[in-house]
């Protein structure tokens, strides 16, 4: 697997609709309507996304080289993620679940289950 590029996770999460990027100095986060879904550690090359708490487990248990649980919270599981260790295609489905995750109701209708490319 050649993995991903931070381009590839920029790409992604600017294609769904109203996310708000916002620098943090040493990390990147971010929004849709004011609600955290993301956040990019470019030194590291890793993104950190909002799953259910069940996805969360299964992806660190499927493969613990590419994913490591972030933290619990609220009823979500944060996963971080090794970019190198995904594709294009996995990652946008990560982000898309993240983005869906958090957005209102009527963004997630309106963008229905189109996942970014």
């Amino acid at each position: 697997m050649a993995g991903t590029q931070i381009s590839d996770f920029l790409e992604l999460v600017h294609q769904l609709p109203e996310v708000q990027p916002s620098d943090h100095d040493r990390y990147w986060r971010f929004d849709v309507r004011r609600r955290v879904f993301a956040y990019l550690w470019e030194p590291t090359r890793t993104v950190g996304l909002k799953q259910t708490i069940a996805e969360q487990i299964a992806l660190v248990a499927e493969r613990p080289e590419v994913f490591e649980p972030q933290f619990t919270a609220w009823g979500f599981g944060w996963v971080v993620v090794h970019l190198e260790g995904v594709d294009r295609d996995e990652l946008a489905e990560l982000v898309f679940e993240a983005w869906r995750l958090t957005a209102p109701d009527d963004l997630v209708t309106t963008r229905d289950d189109v996942l970014p490319r």
